[in-house]
């Protein structure tokens, strides 16, 4: 659990990986570092460890500083779906079981004899997720029909998740209606290759409310 504040800190991250400034929390925490200044303002760097790691709001009812001072910036996602799109994993500390299943579907897409280690996936992830010497998310185009559900995909300028064949639009808030999407769409892509996979392989991400009944599939 983390303590509230009286002001929106720059620590809310999108789909495309943007850190910007909202009141709300979302369903999930992050952590890349320490980001921020002694004044809670935000730097330039947006990491400082290859591990970015997805974690859950309440540890145990500790309530917790998201800007302690050198220590690290608690980063905030709307849903799972949001925090892979932004080049995430779960943690395999205080999301165990999602880790053992995120790594256990990682194994099956690439075909290994054993389950990644942290440190494995955190490399590959890495050099998918930015453009090299940029801090800009690294994107690729794909055929909608060819992606699994639960992948962040921008569409005619509509940024939002892929789930039953249909474009649910994100915002900070929530999902807002759905779009219809062709399997034959041209679609930019969001999330990172080897989480696509993931998703492919059976990874169920934990969705917000607001995507509804729909069954992400793999």
């Amino acid at each position: 659990m983390v303590a509230g504040t009286h002001s929106a800190l720059q620590n809310r991250v999108t789909p495309a990986g943007e850190v910007v400034s909202d009141p709300g929390r979302g369903l999930l925490m992050g952590n890349r570092g320490c980001l921020h200044h002694p004044d809670r303002t935000l730097g330039t760097a947006r990491w400082r460890t290859k591990a970015w790691i997805c974690c859950t709001l309440n540890w145990r009812d500790i309530k917790r500083d998201p800007m302690p001072p050198g220590r690290w910036t608690a980063l905030f996602f709307l849903d799972e779906a949001t925090s892979l799109a932004a080049g995430h994993r779960p943690c395999a500390y205080c999301r165990r079981q999602e880790f053992l299943a995120y790594a256990g579907a990682w194994q099956r897409a690439a075909g290994l004899t054993q389950r990644p280690r942290a440190a494995e996936m955190d490399t590959r992830l890495h050099a998918e997720r930015l453009v090299p010497g940029t801090r800009r998310q690294q994107t690729r185009p794909a055929l909608a029909g060819d992606l699994p559900d639960g992948v962040m995909i921008r569409h005619d300028g509509v940024l939002g998740l892929l789930a039953g064949g249909r474009l649910l639009p994100w915002s900070f808030g929530g999902y807002l209606d759905p779009l219809d999407l062709g399997a034959a769409d041209s679609v930019e892509l969001l999330t990172p290759p080897s989480s696509v996979a993931v998703l492919g392989a059976g990874y169920q991400p934990l969705l917000h409310p607001t995507a509804g009944a729909i069954r992400v599939v793999g």
